[in-house]
Protein backbone atom coordinates (compact mmCIF):
# COMPACT_ATOMS: atom_id res chain seq x y z
CA UNK A 1 0.00 0.00 0.00
CA UNK A 2 1.26 3.38 -0.51
CA UNK A 3 0.31 7.31 0.63
CA UNK A 4 -1.74 9.55 -1.50
CA UNK A 5 -1.90 7.71 -4.70
CA UNK A 6 -5.53 6.94 -3.63
CA UNK A 7 -7.50 9.55 -5.27
CA UNK A 8 -5.06 9.17 -8.59
CA UNK A 9 -6.21 5.42 -8.76
CA UNK A 10 -10.03 6.29 -8.29
CA UNK A 11 -9.81 8.52 -11.45
CA UNK A 12 -10.81 6.66 -13.65
CA UNK A 13 -10.74 7.64 -17.26
CA UNK A 14 -14.29 7.55 -19.35
CA UNK A 15 -12.63 5.63 -22.02
CA UNK A 16 -14.20 3.51 -24.56
CA UNK A 17 -13.44 -0.12 -24.39
CA UNK A 18 -10.88 -0.32 -27.51
CA UNK A 19 -11.14 -2.72 -30.38
CA UNK A 20 -8.39 -5.03 -30.27
CA UNK A 21 -7.05 -6.38 -33.59
CA UNK A 22 -5.37 -9.32 -35.34
CA UNK A 23 -2.06 -8.72 -36.70
CA UNK A 24 -2.59 -8.42 -40.45
CA UNK A 25 0.09 -7.68 -43.03
CA UNK A 26 -1.28 -4.40 -43.80
CA UNK A 27 -0.92 -3.48 -40.50
CA UNK A 28 2.96 -3.86 -40.67
CA UNK A 29 3.60 -0.28 -41.95
CA UNK A 30 1.81 1.08 -39.02
CA UNK A 31 3.34 -0.67 -36.40
CA UNK A 32 6.57 -0.70 -37.73
CA UNK A 33 6.49 3.00 -37.40
CA UNK A 34 5.85 2.74 -33.58
CA UNK A 35 8.59 0.33 -33.67
CA UNK A 36 11.13 2.57 -35.18
CA UNK A 37 10.20 5.50 -33.48
CA UNK A 38 10.53 3.65 -29.82
CA UNK A 39 12.87 1.33 -30.36
CA UNK A 40 11.89 -1.39 -28.09
CA UNK A 41 14.79 -3.51 -27.07
CA UNK A 42 12.63 -7.31 -27.01
CA UNK A 43 12.67 -9.10 -29.91
CA UNK A 44 8.98 -9.87 -28.67
CA UNK A 45 7.99 -6.50 -30.54
CA UNK A 46 9.68 -8.02 -33.85
CA UNK A 47 6.56 -7.51 -36.57
CA UNK A 48 7.42 -10.84 -37.68
CA UNK A 49 7.53 -12.31 -34.12
CA UNK A 50 4.26 -10.99 -34.01
CA UNK A 51 2.51 -12.11 -37.12
CA UNK A 52 3.88 -15.76 -36.52
CA UNK A 53 3.12 -16.71 -32.83
CA UNK A 54 -0.28 -14.53 -32.26
CA UNK A 55 -2.62 -17.48 -32.88
CA UNK A 56 -0.18 -19.97 -30.71
CA UNK A 57 -0.15 -16.74 -28.16
CA UNK A 58 -4.04 -15.62 -28.76
CA UNK A 59 -2.68 -12.03 -29.24
CA UNK A 60 -4.23 -9.14 -30.70
CA UNK A 61 -3.02 -4.87 -30.57
CA UNK A 62 -4.93 -2.30 -30.26
CA UNK A 63 -4.38 1.68 -29.50
CA UNK A 64 -4.66 3.70 -26.11
CA UNK A 65 -3.92 7.40 -25.85
CA UNK A 66 -1.39 7.54 -28.44
CA UNK A 67 -0.06 4.12 -27.37
CA UNK A 68 0.61 0.87 -28.82
CA UNK A 69 -1.19 -1.77 -26.25
CA UNK A 70 -0.56 -5.50 -27.56
CA UNK A 71 -1.84 -8.34 -25.63
CA UNK A 72 -0.87 -12.10 -25.06
CA UNK A 73 -3.81 -14.31 -24.69
CA UNK A 74 -1.87 -17.04 -23.33
CA UNK A 75 0.34 -15.40 -20.36
CA UNK A 76 -2.83 -13.16 -19.88
CA UNK A 77 -0.90 -9.81 -19.47
CA UNK A 78 0.00 -6.88 -22.23
CA UNK A 79 3.33 -6.07 -23.35
CA UNK A 80 4.54 -2.63 -21.85
CA UNK A 81 2.76 0.12 -24.08
CA UNK A 82 5.10 1.34 -26.81
CA UNK A 83 5.17 4.93 -27.34
CA UNK A 84 5.97 7.83 -25.07
CA UNK A 85 6.43 6.37 -21.20
CA UNK A 86 3.45 6.45 -19.20
CA UNK A 87 4.15 8.13 -15.48
CA UNK A 88 3.50 5.44 -12.77
CA UNK A 89 0.15 7.18 -12.09
CA UNK A 90 -1.04 6.84 -15.95
CA UNK A 91 0.01 3.17 -16.48
CA UNK A 92 -2.29 2.72 -13.42
CA UNK A 93 -5.03 4.30 -14.50
CA UNK A 94 -4.54 2.14 -17.58
CA UNK A 95 -4.71 -0.88 -15.15
CA UNK A 96 -7.53 0.80 -13.64
CA UNK A 97 -9.48 0.56 -17.11
CA UNK A 98 -8.50 -2.73 -18.34
CA UNK A 99 -9.99 -4.11 -15.27
CA UNK A 100 -13.08 -2.15 -15.63
CA UNK A 101 -13.10 -3.83 -19.32
CA UNK A 102 -12.52 -7.19 -17.70
CA UNK A 103 -9.00 -7.76 -18.98
CA UNK A 104 -6.01 -8.30 -16.91
CA UNK A 105 -4.52 -5.23 -15.37
CA UNK A 106 -0.26 -6.55 -15.79
CA UNK A 107 2.34 -5.66 -18.26
CA UNK A 108 5.99 -8.01 -19.06
CA UNK A 109 8.77 -6.55 -21.16
CA UNK A 110 9.12 -3.73 -18.73
CA UNK A 111 12.78 -2.50 -18.69
CA UNK A 112 15.42 -2.26 -16.50
CA UNK A 113 15.41 1.55 -17.72
CA UNK A 114 11.63 2.11 -16.94
CA UNK A 115 12.32 1.16 -13.54
CA UNK A 116 15.43 3.19 -12.32
CA UNK A 117 13.97 6.15 -14.34
CA UNK A 118 10.33 5.73 -12.04
CA UNK A 119 11.46 3.79 -8.95
CA UNK A 120 7.85 4.90 -7.71
CA UNK A 121 6.41 2.24 -9.94
CA UNK A 122 6.30 0.17 -7.24
CA UNK A 123 3.59 1.68 -5.54
CA UNK A 124 1.20 0.67 -7.48
CA UNK A 125 2.45 -2.77 -8.78
CA UNK A 126 5.02 -5.61 -7.76
CA UNK A 127 7.82 -5.89 -10.05
CA UNK A 128 8.90 -9.39 -11.10
CA UNK A 129 12.09 -10.21 -13.08
CA UNK A 130 11.46 -12.82 -15.47
CA UNK A 131 14.73 -14.73 -16.33
CA UNK A 132 13.17 -17.10 -18.16
CA UNK A 133 12.39 -14.88 -21.07
CA UNK A 134 15.74 -13.16 -21.19
CA UNK A 135 16.75 -12.60 -24.13
CA UNK A 136 20.73 -13.57 -25.31
CA UNK A 137 22.85 -11.29 -26.98
CA UNK A 138 25.65 -12.15 -29.00
CA UNK A 139 28.16 -10.39 -30.55
CA UNK A 140 28.34 -11.07 -34.08
CA UNK A 141 32.19 -11.39 -34.88
CA UNK A 142 32.67 -13.68 -32.03
CA UNK A 143 30.11 -16.53 -33.17
CA UNK A 144 31.78 -16.07 -36.48
CA UNK A 145 35.54 -16.37 -34.90
CA UNK A 146 34.80 -18.72 -32.03
CA UNK A 147 38.15 -17.90 -30.50
CA UNK A 148 38.83 -18.49 -26.95
CA UNK A 149 39.24 -21.76 -24.44
CA UNK A 150 35.28 -21.48 -24.18
CA UNK A 151 34.35 -22.50 -27.51
CA UNK A 152 37.33 -24.94 -28.14
CA UNK A 153 34.65 -27.51 -28.18
CA UNK A 154 31.84 -25.37 -30.77
CA UNK A 155 35.05 -25.07 -32.89
CA UNK A 156 35.94 -28.89 -32.74
CA UNK A 157 32.38 -30.23 -33.67
CA UNK A 158 32.15 -27.79 -37.37
CA UNK A 159 35.50 -29.07 -38.07
CA UNK A 160 34.07 -33.01 -37.49
CA UNK A 161 31.36 -31.78 -39.58
CA UNK A 162 33.35 -30.54 -42.08
CA UNK A 163 35.76 -33.51 -42.38
CA UNK A 164 32.52 -35.77 -42.81
CA UNK A 165 30.77 -33.74 -45.04
CA UNK A 166 33.28 -31.96 -47.19
CA UNK A 167 31.06 -31.15 -49.57
CA UNK A 168 28.42 -29.01 -47.66
CA UNK A 169 26.90 -25.65 -49.24
CA UNK A 170 25.19 -22.75 -47.34
CA UNK A 171 22.67 -21.55 -49.57
CA UNK A 172 19.45 -18.78 -48.81
CA UNK A 173 16.85 -19.83 -47.70
CA UNK A 174 14.64 -19.65 -50.96
CA UNK A 175 12.69 -21.62 -53.26
CA UNK A 176 12.29 -25.22 -52.40
CA UNK A 177 14.58 -25.00 -49.56
CA UNK A 178 11.41 -23.66 -47.65
CA UNK A 179 9.52 -26.91 -48.17
CA UNK A 180 12.69 -28.94 -47.20
CA UNK A 181 13.20 -26.97 -44.31
CA UNK A 182 9.98 -27.20 -42.95
CA UNK A 183 10.25 -30.62 -43.62
CA UNK A 184 13.18 -30.76 -41.33
CA UNK A 185 11.17 -29.05 -38.65
CA UNK A 186 8.68 -31.28 -38.44
CA UNK A 187 10.80 -34.24 -38.63
CA UNK A 188 12.66 -32.86 -35.38
CA UNK A 189 9.58 -32.43 -33.52
CA UNK A 190 8.53 -35.95 -34.48
CA UNK A 191 11.86 -37.58 -32.89
CA UNK A 192 11.27 -36.37 -29.85
CA UNK A 193 10.08 -38.90 -27.21
CA UNK A 194 7.44 -36.75 -25.37
CA UNK A 195 5.36 -34.19 -26.86
CA UNK A 196 5.35 -30.51 -26.65
CA UNK A 197 3.02 -27.68 -26.99
CA UNK A 198 5.33 -25.01 -27.23
CA UNK A 199 7.15 -26.79 -29.98
CA UNK A 200 4.08 -27.64 -31.80
CA UNK A 201 3.39 -23.96 -31.95
CA UNK A 202 6.71 -23.25 -33.02
CA UNK A 203 6.10 -25.62 -36.35
CA UNK A 204 3.23 -23.73 -37.05
CA UNK A 205 4.98 -20.24 -36.44
CA UNK A 206 7.39 -21.51 -38.51
CA UNK A 207 5.08 -22.37 -41.31
CA UNK A 208 3.14 -18.99 -40.89
CA UNK A 209 6.62 -17.17 -41.00
CA UNK A 210 7.58 -19.35 -44.66
CA UNK A 211 3.99 -18.49 -45.96
CA UNK A 212 4.51 -14.94 -45.69
CA UNK A 213 8.33 -14.69 -45.65
CA UNK A 214 9.31 -11.60 -48.07
CA UNK A 215 6.48 -9.99 -46.97
CA UNK A 216 7.60 -9.85 -43.47
CA UNK A 217 11.18 -9.06 -44.66
CA UNK A 218 12.79 -12.26 -43.25
CA UNK A 219 16.02 -13.89 -44.63
CA UNK A 220 17.40 -17.03 -43.58
CA UNK A 221 20.12 -19.75 -44.75
CA UNK A 222 20.49 -23.40 -45.29
CA UNK A 223 22.93 -26.17 -45.02
CA UNK A 224 22.69 -28.75 -47.68
CA UNK A 225 24.77 -31.97 -48.90
CA UNK A 226 23.63 -32.65 -52.23
CA UNK A 227 20.32 -32.25 -52.13
CA UNK A 228 19.28 -33.14 -48.24
CA UNK A 229 18.63 -30.18 -45.97
CA UNK A 230 20.51 -30.60 -42.46
CA UNK A 231 20.27 -27.43 -41.10
CA UNK A 232 18.28 -23.87 -41.73
CA UNK A 233 18.02 -20.49 -39.95
CA UNK A 234 15.69 -17.72 -40.44
CA UNK A 235 16.32 -14.13 -38.99
CA UNK A 236 15.44 -10.66 -39.60
CA UNK A 237 16.49 -7.25 -38.60
CA UNK A 238 15.72 -5.80 -35.43
CA UNK A 239 17.79 -2.44 -35.87
CA UNK A 240 20.48 -1.30 -37.60
CA UNK A 241 22.70 -2.63 -34.84
CA UNK A 242 20.89 -6.22 -34.40
CA UNK A 243 19.42 -9.18 -35.82
CA UNK A 244 17.04 -11.40 -34.19
CA UNK A 245 17.64 -14.85 -34.88
CA UNK A 246 13.81 -16.40 -34.90
CA UNK A 247 14.32 -19.76 -35.94
CA UNK A 248 17.48 -22.51 -35.97
CA UNK A 249 16.93 -25.82 -36.80
CA UNK A 250 19.28 -28.75 -37.71
CA UNK A 251 19.30 -32.54 -38.02
CA UNK A 252 20.02 -34.00 -34.84
CA UNK A 253 21.81 -37.03 -36.94
CA UNK A 254 24.33 -35.34 -38.42
CA UNK A 255 26.51 -34.46 -35.61
CA UNK A 256 28.14 -30.75 -36.26
CA UNK A 257 24.96 -29.05 -37.92
CA UNK A 258 23.71 -26.62 -35.37
CA UNK A 259 27.53 -25.68 -34.68
CA UNK A 260 27.54 -24.90 -38.40
CA UNK A 261 24.68 -22.94 -39.04
CA UNK A 262 25.11 -21.01 -36.36
CA UNK A 263 28.42 -19.72 -37.52
CA UNK A 264 27.58 -19.62 -41.18
CA UNK A 265 24.87 -17.21 -39.83
CA UNK A 266 26.60 -15.11 -38.25
CA UNK A 267 29.26 -14.80 -41.03
CA UNK A 268 26.50 -13.62 -43.25
CA UNK A 269 25.39 -10.84 -41.38
CA UNK A 270 28.53 -10.04 -39.77
CA UNK A 271 28.43 -6.40 -42.19
CA UNK A 272 25.10 -6.36 -41.89
CA UNK A 273 24.85 -5.73 -38.01
CA UNK A 274 27.10 -5.76 -34.26
CA UNK A 275 25.02 -8.23 -32.42
CA UNK A 276 22.66 -10.97 -32.49
CA UNK A 277 19.89 -11.10 -30.68
CA UNK A 278 19.02 -15.62 -29.68
CA UNK A 279 16.23 -14.84 -28.20
CA UNK A 280 15.12 -16.77 -25.24
CA UNK A 281 15.15 -20.02 -23.08
CA UNK A 282 11.99 -19.89 -21.39
CA UNK A 283 13.55 -21.96 -18.70
CA UNK A 284 14.32 -24.98 -20.29
CA UNK A 285 18.02 -26.38 -18.77
CA UNK A 286 19.61 -27.79 -21.65
CA UNK A 287 18.77 -24.88 -24.10
CA UNK A 288 19.81 -22.82 -21.23
CA UNK A 289 23.36 -24.39 -21.24
CA UNK A 290 23.77 -24.47 -25.01
CA UNK A 291 22.67 -20.96 -24.70
CA UNK A 292 25.29 -19.45 -22.45
CA UNK A 293 28.23 -21.81 -23.70
CA UNK A 294 28.28 -19.30 -26.57
CA UNK A 295 29.46 -16.66 -24.21
CA UNK A 296 26.62 -13.86 -24.71
CA UNK A 297 28.21 -10.37 -24.23
CA UNK A 298 24.95 -9.74 -22.33
CA UNK A 299 21.60 -10.81 -21.35
CA UNK A 300 18.17 -8.52 -21.50
CA UNK A 301 15.83 -9.90 -18.29
CA UNK A 302 12.56 -8.15 -18.44
CA UNK A 303 10.48 -7.79 -15.84
CA UNK A 304 6.61 -7.94 -15.00
CA UNK A 305 4.12 -5.20 -13.20
CA UNK A 306 1.63 -7.41 -11.29
CA UNK A 307 -1.18 -4.72 -10.59
CA UNK A 308 -2.18 -4.14 -6.44
CA UNK A 309 -4.98 -2.11 -6.83
CA UNK A 310 -6.29 0.27 -4.26
CA UNK A 311 -8.88 -1.66 -1.94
Amino acid sequence: MYEGGEAVLKELQKTEFPEFNRFALKDKKLIQTYIDTYKPISCEYNFSNLYAWQDACKMGWSFYQERLLIYDGISKCFFMPLGQDFYPEELAILSLNLKNWGLEPNFSLVTSDYLEKYPEIENYYTVKQERDNAEYIYDVESLCDLTGIKLHKKRNLISQFKRSYPDFEVHPLKGEYKHKALNLAKKMLKKLKTSSKTLDQEYCAIKTSFDHFDQLGLEGLVVTMEKKLVAFSVFSQMSHSTYDIQFEKSDMDYKGAAQVINQETARYLIDKCRYLNREQDLGIKGLRQAKMSYGPVRLISPHSLIFNPVN
